[in-house]
């Protein structure tokens, strides 16, 4: 990687006190919300890791009859 540079004009860093990022995510439609949350998930989680324990929470959640 040597000569790759970073562009620090394209991008700023502030604290999270000061990051105020609402306007930009009430500006995407649902779909585009969900797809951001849904890629969120997975690199904290892995794919199928996600997929487990929302399958377990489900399962927890059902209701019995009688």
């Amino acid at each position: 990687m040597t000569g790759d540079r970073i562009d620090r004009t394209a991008f700023d860093v502030v604290s999270l006190r000061e990051a105020d990022d609402s306007d930009y995510w009430l500006d995407r439609t649902p779909e585009e919300r969900l797809n951001a949350m849904e890629f969120m998930r997975r690199v904290m989680y892995g794919r199928d890791r996600v997929s487990e324990r929302l399958q377990r929470i489900l399962e927890i959640a059902e209701l019995k009859e009688g």
